[in-house]
């Protein structure tokens, strides 16, 4: 009985992995490059909500019920997310064109992780903060076996999202326009495809995803902190390559198994070596598939 709740907690750690590593996936997958901001996202839509709905003399302590603070902190990570968008992507390439596809896009984005942590540490100190519930019990109990109401949400919703993300990736003009600019952005402003207005519709995609997942992480473990995000993004990097860049489906697939081996390995060896176990298979994965469990040969080849 208790292997079966340690396989049902990785489980359910792996839908709020599966959240964060869908949105490093949209950014690899559409702009190739790794989005260092996605953590930020995470942590800021988080540190908001508990802001907002806890009353206190800290930053913005108004004491909101859950539900606003909950809208807000999505809405304040979809408009960081353009930010990054516009001095990431957009400033960069309009300057200096090709030279900037990989390497100025991935270095200012960690530029503004840096900085969303530090501004985040310096308002609400880097102390965890409790994050009091807005619900007496968020566990659901059945057959002796405990789920987490909050995680059992991000499993779902994230396998919902990415069910919508394929049907608009697959029957829709813009979905046409997305997978156009993944293959070849310059060609596909050649043939007509607005790459200046898509574009952020994918940064916005990343920061609601990152949002429901920061979200659903304080709701669940009852804690915020400003460097939140930086342990979750390891592992949502870990999922994304486990199960395959560029591929959506993979990316939760790589979630669950990475959530579910961290879960083991803590639960049999301690949280001391929890990493090793991740790591340590995703470099197994590498070197018999380097192009993980359902990845492509090539980005911007059939990715979605």
């Amino acid at each position: 009985m208790q292997l079966l709740q340690q396989i049902i907690n990785g489980i359910l750690l792996g839908g709020i992995l599966a959240f964060v590593a869908v949105a490093f996936t949209l950014t690899i997958g559409m702009l190739n490059f790794l989005n260092f901001t996605i953590p930020a996202l995470f942590m800021l839509a988080g540190m908001v909500t508990w802001a907002l709905s806890t009353a206190g003399p800290h930053f913005l302590g108004l004491g909101w019920h859950w539900l606003p603070s909950v809208m807000v902190g999505i809405g304040v990570a979809v408009l960081a997310s353009l930010l990054i968008e516009r001095f990431t992507y957009r400033y960069m390439k309009a300057r200096f064109g090709d030279a900037t596809e990989h390497a100025l896009p991935l270095v200012s984005s960690l530029g503004f992780l840096i900085v969303f942590e530090h501004g985040a540490s310096a308002l609400w100190s880097s102390d965890p903060q409790r994050f009091e519930l807005p619900f007496k019990n968020t566990n659901l109990e059945w057959g002796g076996l405990i789920f987490g109401i909050p995680h059992l949400v991000s499993l779902f919703l994230a396998i919902g999202l990415v069910v919508l993300l394929k049907a608009v990736l697959e029957r829709t003009r813009l979905g046409r326009a997305l997978r156009a600019i993944a293959e070849n952005p310059n060609a596909s402003s050649l043939m007509g495809v607005e790459v200046q207005r898509i574009v952020p519709l994918v940064y916005v995609i990343a920061g609601m995803l990152s949002a429901f997942a920061g979200i659903l992480y304080a709701f669940s473990y009852g804690t915020v902190t400003p460097f939140m995000g930086d342990a979750i993004a390891t592992d949502a990097i870990a999922a994304m390559v486990l199960g395959g860049l560029g591929n959506i489906w993979g990316a939760i697939a790589g979630g669950l198994v990475v959530g579910l081996v961290k879960v083991l390995a803590i639960s049999t060896f301690g949280a001391e070596i929890e990493k090793i176990p991740v790591w340590g298979l995703l470099l197994l994965i590498l070197i018999v598939r380097p192009t993980g469990l359902f990845g492509q040969t090539q980005l911007g080849k059939g990715k979605f």
